[in-house]
């Protein structure tokens, strides 16, 4: 009995020893600067097991004790393999080289290693700041915006129009961050440019679908964008030179390997040489990015990130318009053991929207502002289950308008807009599980509230109804009021709060070969106010309360991913379907402009979108490039509330200002050698919605249109081919001053799209007819970049 006693006993300790587990980990960062790298590939190839490093530049993999191979690859860079004896837990940082033969890459989502055809997610696109800098732009700028149009499911408004549309969705429904912090405009004059550098960008991912529940707050997409953290080792600087703007980014230590600091300014100057044909218009636009990075030790980082940007445009002396962001992000990682890692952050953003008007001698400022406290945990419980967890609290202060004399003779009378203020708090958890060798899911669930505080002067109106129908004449009118109530600030005048689940599944098909799903319910507390099919900046943000409700959306879509050849080509195909109940909808004759009772032009509606989206892909060889079709449908509908009300548009389905039935884009790059690289990108689109008139009538001897259903017309098709080629003079000078010239040409045939058709009276002939306004003919364009 005692023999075997002591056999069970031994049997029992051996069994421990074989299952004993040590984990691995650590960072990731670029070997010439120290720049953390996300998303790169840490995998045990003998074990075919991995992992990738998140935002941040860290990893966690757990394994039984044993000696192993580890590969750590990132698409521009040079694999690295490593031999890892794991006998006791170890925090390593792993550091890797550029590839010069990679650069040139066109990369839109990691690829490395089959992990994209494992991975639940989905819907989510990534582009690299190499990859946004080669493809042609109008005016020779690289541009962010511009370049994810250039994905399936993503349009723009057209040409000088700004924001994007994201799966059928408005402008106003994309969380774009820029370091964690809301950026509430993202263009610089009217659209032409984005506001973000692409020389300080590390990283950026587009979630179109499949969202996970540490994003919130908007319906259509997130937009979430990394700035590099600056180059502790030694200085550098790079920029470029061209025909309307110019830039410069710095980095280097504040103490080498410890912290770094990043200076990057933008302008364009092209106002500078309106005088010369004696225009005195102004247009201009400049921004800083700034971002400061300190080791504290081998456990706590520390980051102060902002942005600053401003856009000028006035005509001659009689109006100038100011606007821009301004974000500061105070950021602190730490990490408590090595397989959890928290990340705390206090966000200032901040939109502000000025208008001088001197010939009515007037000024007008407007904008949103709010301050930001999240704090986000990731714990790599295990190989096959992974969680993220947090909590995120935001206030905002609303500021809709106010009116001041700018000289003392103004016949104007000093007024404010009321003020509005609002709380918006989440928490939620996320789950990465490996359910099995072939199936993964990736699950979580996000609570969010919203609480309308108190204002001064909120209008009261018979049974709660700030719209009222005029069944005579058939139309919705502004309601009177009966009256107003103030609330002290910290009062609550309307609270709303909403469960929103989120799940994805992949199961693998074959080593090549998937197909994922995903569901998404998520709530919009804020609403960008515009009649407008392109947002501008004289848009004003309101919130949810008492007579406007928060946006909610449910999204189903589903997939299917392959890789083929060796990985040199893949495909994705992805349907989806979307439903958004409390869509704002504008009764007829709305003036969204300074009006201090926005609840009396708008009504609630519901929007539905769905569609079909293929992007096909090359990814090596001298040519690249990838082909993306979207066919889909956007549509809107707002319903009579009572039995006698028409509703808008006959409470009949009508299309959305984003409603594109086909869009098409090509995107190529072509090596001709080490000097030359030639670029390419052509785009097709159904053309926009719009409204048109279908008769008129003459009333007192003046022809009056009388305008069809809401954009039941479209403008033209719009269509272009850009062109570029990028000269390197010394494309193996690694060291010293690298320069390179980039020479392009925007809508080579010179096709006059259409951003707007209008009807109007002929002065001379007084008949009623369209004119056509077209932004955009050719453009070439030259840079020059460099970089020491």
């Amino acid at each position: 009995m005692k023999k075997l006693l002591i056999l069970c006993f031994t049997c029992f300790s051996f069994q421990l020893y074989a299952q004993e587990r040590f984990t691995l980990s650590g960072s990731v960062l670029e070997e010439n600067s120290n720049e953390t790298l996300i998303g790169v590939n840490i995998i045990f190839p003998n074990e075919r097991v991995g992992t990738i490093t998140n935002e941040y530049g860290f990893f966690s993999i757990t394994m039984p004790k044993g000696e192993y191979e580890v590969v750590i690859s990132y698409l521009g860079y040079k694999q690295r393999i490593e031999t890892i004896i794991l006998d006791q837990n170890i925090s390593q940082t792993f550091t890797l080289n550029e590839s010069l033969e990679s650069l040139d890459e066109v990369i839109i989502t990691e690829n490395v290693e089959k992990l994209n055809i494992k991975s639940p997610q989905m819907s989510v696109n990534a582009l690299s700041s190499s990859t946004i800098q080669q493809i042609p732009v109008v005016l020779g700028e690289a541009d962010v915006i511009k370049a994810i149009t250039l994905l399936p499911g993503v349009t723009s408004a057209g040409e000088g129009a700004s924001g994007f549309n994201v799966r059928g969705g408005s402008a106003d429904q994309n969380l774009i961050l820029l370091d964690e912090a809301t950026i509430f405009n993202s263009s610089h004059l009217f659209g032409f440019f984005s506001v973000f550098n692409p020389d300080a960008i590390k990283d950026l991912k587009l979630y179109k679908g499949g969202i996970p529940a540490r994003y919130g707050g908007r319906v259509s997409s997130v937009l979430d964008i990394y700035q590099k953290e600056g180059n502790n080792k030694s200085f550098q600087a790079n920029g470029g030179l061209g025909l309307v703007s110019s830039r410069l980014l710095v980095e280097g230590p504040l103490k080498k390997e410890k912290g770094a600091f990043l200076l990057g300014g933008r302008s364009s100057y092209a106002h500078l040489f309106l005088p010369i044909f004696d225009i005195n218009n102004i247009a201009y636009f400049y921004d800083l990015n700034t971002k400061l990075s300190y080791k504290l030790n081998s456990k706590n980082n520390i980051y102060l990130s902002g942005y600053f940007g401003r856009d000028v445009f006035s005509i001659s002396d009689s109006f100038e318009n100011t606007y821009g962001n301004t974000v500061v992000n105070f950021r602190w990682n730490h990490l408590f053991s090595d397989k959890i890692f928290s990340n705390m952050s206090l966000i200032y953003s901040d939109y502000y929207y000025g208008l001088n008007l001197n010939f009515v001698e007037f000024d007008w400022q407007s904008g949103i502002s709010n301050l930001n406290f999240k704090y986000d945990l990731k714990h790599y419980v295990s190989n096959s289950l992974k969680l993220q967890y947090g909590l995120n609290s935001m206030y905002y202060s609303f500021n809709p308008g106010e009116i001041e004399p700018s000289t003392p003779t103004s016949g104007i009378n000093a007024q404010d807009l009321i003020k509005k203020y609002a709380f918006e708090n989440a928490v939620y958890v996320d789950a990465e599980h490996k359910i099995s060798n072939k199936l993964t899911a990736s699950y979580g669930v996000r609570l969010s509230s919203f609480l309308r505080l108190g204002q001064k002067g909120l209008n009261i109106y018979e049974n709660d109804n700030p719209v009222v129908f005029n069944p005579d004449f058939q139309i919705y009118q502004q309601a009177k009021t009966i009256g107003t109530e103030s609330f002290n600030q910290s009062n609550t005048i309307k609270s709303f709060a909403n469960i929103e689940p989120r799940i994805a599944l992949a199961y693998q098909l074959n080593a090549t070969s998937s197909v994922k799903a995903s569901y998404n319910k998520m709530s919009q507390y804020l609403h960008l106010l515009s009649n407008t099919s392109s947002p501008t900046p004289l848009d004003v943000w309101a919130p949810s309360g008492k007579y406007i409700k928060p946006q909610l959306l449910d999204q189903y879509a589903i997939g299917y991913f392959k890789n083929f050849y060796d990985d040199a080509y893949s495909l994705e195909i992805e349907t989806y379907y979307k439903d958004i109940k409390n869509r704002i909808d504008y009764i007829d004759g709305t003036n969204l402009i300074a009006n201090d009772a926005i609840e009396r032009v708008i009504l609630n509606g519901k929007s539905r979108a769905y569609g079909l989206e293929l992007l096909l892909r090359k990814n090596e060889g001298r040519l690249k490039g990838w082909l993306s079709y979207t066919l889909s449908k956007s549509e809107q509908k707002t319903e009579g509330r009572t039995p006698i009300e028409t509703g808008i548009n006959n409470g009949n389905w009508y299309n959305t200002p984003y409603d594109k039935t086909h869009d098409i884009s090509i995107t190529a790059s072509y090596d001709i050698n080490k000097k030359w690289l030639l670029n390419a990108n052509f785009l097709f689109q159904t053309g926009q919605p719009t409204t048109y008139p279908n008769g008129q009538y003459v009333y007192n001897g003046i022809s009056i249109p009388n305008y069809s259903d809401r954009n039941s017309t479209r403008l033209p098709s719009y269509h272009r081919l850009d062109l570029s080629a990028t000269y390197t003079p010394k494309p193996n000078k690694n060291e010293g001053w690298q320069s390179n010239w980039v020479f392009g040409i925007y809508n080579l045939y010179n096709r006059r799209n259409a951003a707007s058709i209008s009807f109007g009276e002929n002065r001379i002939t007084g008949t009623n007819e369209a004119t056509r306004l077209a932004i955009f003919g050719i453009i070439p364009s030259v840079s020059y970049n460099f970089k020491f």
